[in-house]
């Protein structure tokens, strides 16, 4: 079993239940852990026997864009259509944190984490 990461991808998205937040949006991070086997690819050195993470970061932008009110149905998104289109993945976790949220304090992010497993 190997480990595939990618870390704070920077998006800006209109997620959120008020309306300023769909039509101002926000800067978000999202992080996706891969678990799966790593040992053909170790192996080979060819790319088509691992988890291109370029796919990945393709897969994040694309339901980042789609708008939802809650981080937590954007996590269930990537997650499904990660695991949906990639056949090799075992076990993942996606995290989503929204930057500098409008909840009326100083919060630098909030954010969801969802673990989904094949």
């Amino acid at each position: 079993m190997g480990v595939i990461k990618l870390n704070k991808v920077k998006v800006y998205a209109y997620h959120g239940c008020l309306i300023e937040e769909g039509q101002i949006g926000s800067d978000y991070f999202v992080d996706l852990k891969i678990n799966t086997n790593l040992t053909t690819p170790s192996i080979t050195d060819n790319l088509s026997d691992t988890v291109d993470y370029v796919h990945l970061n393709k897969i994040i932008k694309e339901e980042m864009a789609i708008r939802s009110k809650l981080l937590e149905h954007v996590c269930k998104r990537i997650l499904d259509r990660s695991f949906l289109e990639i056949s090799s993945i075992e076990k993942a976790t996606v995290t989503v944190r929204k930057v500098n949220p409008p909840i009326g304090g100083d919060v630098a992010s909030v954010g969801v984490s969802i673990t989904k497993k094949r």
